[in-house]
């Protein structure tokens, strides 16, 4: 058997329309429902307003997760499971819930107060460099208080996050192909969210987290995890923490996976990973024509 892993994208993949077809399943209707119970408001709608009220982090958030369980749920009655998982950022929630650790309604109701807190964190700025000098940019963002790297994505492809003002500075003094100011509320994946995280801290703590059935990666700890003591404590620092990704994709072929998955709206994650890793089969599952047959 080919060993696979399951990744799920994050804040970013997301698009109008996303999921339409996936609405009409028999399967998707008490999910769907009970997300609106939780949520107070409807996914479907959501996704399809032409208002773009999906880029919406509060909203943002909740449908990726819903999206990317059903059609991991659709993907898992059609084939096996996956041997290992991971997700970008908020997709570790359904990457967590495809492993067991919770089951999706816990999930959902973390996705939920997470998203609200994120959408509240104003006066932070995030933004992405595609093509540029990793030294030089290490040895600016050491030299500038107030900004991280957020999100390691590819040896070509960053995200730092900060206030303006030191974002602005990085942005001025490093050379890049590309430079792009992402539209988000606030300075995700970085020490400005400490009060935002502290607060979800205690939500998380009262949680229960099972054991893995399957090996997890974390975004802020790569190394492959069943514990569920070791994912929650991983999972409390992400909202801080740096998003790993590059060293999650170079973890990849030293676990023996052949072939990696995307399950979720976008093939982000696939691209990511065919830069680090161009000898892994790739797949992406973001409609139902994508379901294994």
């Amino acid at each position: 058997m080919t060993k696979t892993a399951w990744v799920f994208p994050g804040q970013g993949s997301q698009a109008v329309g996303m999921g339409s077809d996936l609405f009409t399943l028999s399967a998707a209707q008490d999910k769907l429902a009970q997300a609106e119970d939780v949520l107070g408001w409807s996914v479907p709608e959501i996704c399809q307003s032409q208002e773009d009220k999906i880029s919406r982090t509060v909203y943002t958030q909740p449908c990726l997760y819903v999206v990317e369980s059903i059609l991991a749920d659709a993907t898992r009655d059609r084939s096996s499971q996956p041997d290992l998982v991971a997700g970008h950022s908020l997709g570790e929630y359904t990457a967590l819930y495809v492993a067991g650790v919770f089951d999706w309604l816990t999930g959902l109701r973390l996705v939920k107060h997470r998203a609200e807190l994120m959408d509240s964190a104003a006066g932070g700025m995030m933004a992405a460099l595609i093509g540029f000098n990793r030294e030089q940019l290490n040895e600016q963002i050491a030299q500038t208080p107030d900004v991280v790297l957020a999100n390691d994505n590819s040896s070509a492809q960053v995200v730092i996050s900060g206030t303006p003002e030191a974002v602005e500075a990085i942005l001025s003094k490093v050379k890049a192909k590309k430079a792009v100011p992402l539209n988000v509320s606030g300075a995700f994946h970085s020490p400005l969210m400490a009060q935002a995280a502290t607060q979800f801290e205690a939500v998380l703590e009262i949680v229960q987290f099972a054991q893995a059935q399957i090996p997890v990666l974390s975004n802020v700890d790569p190394e492959p995890s069943t514990e569920g003591e070791v994912l929650k404590a991983r999972l409390i620092g992400q909202m801080t923490g740096s998003v790993r990704w590059r060293e999650i994709c170079e973890r990849l072929p030293s676990e023996g996976i052949e072939k990696v998955v995307e399950i979720g709206p976008g093939t982000v994650l696939t691209g990511l990973i065919k830069r680090t890793c161009p000898n892994i089969a790739l797949e992406n599952i973001s409609t139902i024509e994508n379901l294994p047959n």
